[in-house]
């Protein structure tokens, strides 16, 4: 997306991975968005239809913390200890990038 956009550029990344992968909202336990601004979240939550139980769960960025650097780990080992805690399987994690690039993620955990 353009720049000026960039706290939106995770709703098409998803939406593509999505597709590509035939999964739907439905098919995901969790997800977890970092949040670089509390309303970031909420265009990302509501433009993907995310229900709000099983959204940030154990709260975003904005609660949790924004590491420079390191929020992707921070997102993604969030999100793996949720779905664990909760006995879930598959979780979604994505984040927006400078510039407007975003990266997003569908993770699944095996027994």
């Amino acid at each position: 997306v353009e720049p000026k956009w960039v706290m939106e550029a995770p709703i098409p990344c998803v939406k593509a991975l999505l597709e590509k992968t035939g999964f739907t909202i439905e098919d995901i336990d969790l997800v977890e968005h970092n949040e670089a601004f509390a309303s970031a979240s909420c265009a990302v939550k509501k433009a993907l239809g995310i229900p709000h139980e099983k959204f940030n769960v154990h709260g975003g960025a904005v609660a949790l913390g924004h590491p420079i650097g390191a929020s992707g780990c921070r997102i993604l080992v969030t999100l793996i200890y949720a779905l664990k805690l909760r006995g879930l399987k598959r979780g979604l994690a994505t984040i927006c990038l400078g510039g407007g690039g975003a990266v997003s993620m569908i993770i699944e955990l095996v027994d």
